[in-house]
């Protein structure tokens, strides 16, 4: 098998309608469905002004560490100031940037072309060295990097003349598209390790100003080694945690484009003169993850019960409004290539749920659920809702508001049971790497089974597409019969902005346009 990809001649008229053809064995997610509301912009790009972008995501906590990126807005800034060697476009198919193109037999040795005269803020020039030394900073037995999964995947990462070869310990027909995350963005290298301290990267801004959890101004490299990106002489990252708040500082001009709107929200503010609503239906999910290791979730039994106590089309209807569609308990949805579409759904039926806790010897459960709309605009009150939906199996949930500041820190992976979101990743195999197998940073339900982390191996190293698909079905399966995590239903990204802003066709493998759009979007 031979997979590459090429760097296509760029124009400064849309970056983001650039189409690269995978390769036999590397496709991604189909892409997914994208709405407007509004005046459609002008797509040739303009440059000069500043951007201000609200995001909903953001905490005083937050590092600019690249193993430590836990957040949105820590992805919007990554970014912006420093690249990856590949990115996620529009269409789904994976795009060149400090690699201009990449090719693999066996999907087990990679090699990468790497871009010639890229500079750092600081005027050095990258190196192989800088790359190999950045990919290497997630791997080692104490790393506790979000990408320490992929990164355990390197045998060896080295370089090779003035380009790069990566061997895995087993193929990876996806190893492209992972290197796409802000985990892998490239810094200096500095002795054994990388220094990213400095916020010295090859991206198109540099940080003048950066509050965590408040606000970052960014200011554009005049030698940035690309001309169809970075096009706002300045850029204003604000973090503004409270939906509504978030939503009136578009509508009176503060800012110039937010994401996180509360659906029920959307239809007061294409009222205001000048706002556009944008969707993008991927693979963001809201869950309910419940930490297995901990009781009373250790039983499937109550796991299960509390799936089957909680009504998915109404919490859509109620919460979402309809801008999304119900999910089936794995984070899987249709979106991706292998999303198991003849996997029968979970129902509502408090009946079936009241039959699993008298099986579980736990008749009138009790438990909190932690919760806070950091996690999602109206998290608490679907958590309120699923409080009702629970009460009709004999459950008691109790809904611990929980503060947004430090949501991510003191509440989620801590407490037993309580909101979540995911953006989802470009494949099947990141997604569960990074969220499912069994000593992933991020794995909120502590959940493991032997059987599942067996074919996830299996499946990543499978080039055969049929075998694959029939992994991949199976551990959805197993996820939707055996995991910890209620997953009732996958929300469109909603975005607004206001005529200032313009922008080309929206990637919909994360809000604010894959987390690019610092450098994707200009001032009209």
């Amino acid at each position: 098998m031979t997979s590459s990809w090429h760097l296509p001649t760029f124009s400064l008229s849309r970056r983001q309608a650039l189409r690269l053809t995978a390769g036999a064995g590397a496709a991604l997610a189909l892409p997914a469905l994208t709405l407007s509301a509004g005046k459609a912009q002008a797509d040739t790009p303009k440059r000069g002004g500043r951007l201000i972008l609200g995001s909903g995501q953001g905490s005083t906590t937050d590092t600019t560490d690249p193993a430590l990126l836990v957040n949105g807005f820590q992805w919007l800034l990554a970014f912006a100031y420093s690249n990856t060697l590949t990115e996620i476009l529009p269409d789904g198919s994976i795009g060149p940037v400090l690699a201009e193109s990449w090719d693999s037999k066996d999907a087990k040795t990679w090699h990468f072309k790497l871009r010639r005269g890229v500079s750092f803020h600081n005027g050095k020039t990258m190196t192989p060295a800088d790359v190999v030394a950045s990919l290497n900073y997630h791997r080692g037995e104490t790393s506790k990097s979000f990408v320490k999964p992929i990164a355990d995947l390197f045998d060896t990462v080295k370089a090779d003349g003035e380009d790069l070869i990566i061997v895995l310990k087993s193929p990876n027909a996806d190893l492209p598209a992972s290197l796409n995350t802000p985990g892998f963005t490239i810094f200096p290298a500095d002795g054994d390790s990388i220094d990213w301290k400095s916020r010295i990267g090859t991206g198109g801004y540099t940080i003048a100003e950066h509050q965590p959890g408040v606000r970052t101004l960014l200011k554009r490299d005049p030698n940035y080694w690309r001309d169809d990106r970075a096009f706002a002489d300045e850029v204003e990252l604000l973090t503004i945690a409270d939906s509504a708040t978030r939503m009136n500082a578009l509508i009176t001009g503060q800012v110039m484009a937010i994401e996180g709107i509360d659906p029920k929200t959307v239809e007061l503010i294409k009222q205001s003169p000048g706002i556009t609503i944008d969707e993008a239906a991927g693979p963001l999910h809201y869950d309910f993850p419940m930490r297995t290791d901990k009781a009373p979730f250790t039983d499937n039994n109550v796991r299960q019960s509390i799936k089957h106590a909680l009504d998915r089309q109404d919490l859509l209807d109620r919460i979402l409004l309809g801008h999304g569609h119900i999910g089936n308990d794995t984070p899987i949805g249709p979106s991706y290539r292998y999303f198991a579409k003849d996997l029968p759904q979970a129902t509502y039926d408090p009946e079936k749920a009241r039959f699993l806790l008298k099986k579980a010897g736990m008749d009138g459960l009790k438990i909190d659920l932690s919760a806070s709309d950091a996690a999602f605009a109206s998290a608490v009150d679907a958590a309120l809702l699923f409080q009702q939906h629970a009460a009709k199996a004999g459950i008691n949930i109790n809904v611990r508001r929980e503060p947004s500041d430090g949501y991510w820190d003191d509440v989620w992976m801590k407490k037993p049971f309580s909101v979540c979101y995911w953006g989802g990743y470009p494949t099947e195999g990141e997604m569960f790497a990074l969220g499912y197998a069994p000593k992933a940073p991020w794995n909120d339900t502590y959940w493991t089974e032997e059987k599942f982390e067996s074919l996830r191996q299996e499946a990543i190293a499978e080039l055969d597409e049929a075998k694959r698909k029939s992994m991949y079905d199976d551990m959805q399966k197993i996820l939707n019969e055996q995991g910890g995590a209620l997953i009732p239903c996958f929300a469109n990204y909603i975005m607004g902005r206001n005529a200032s802003v313009g922008h080309g066709p929206i990637a919909s493998n994360n809000s604010f346009d894959g987390r690019r759009a610092v450098e994707r979007w200009w001032v009209v």
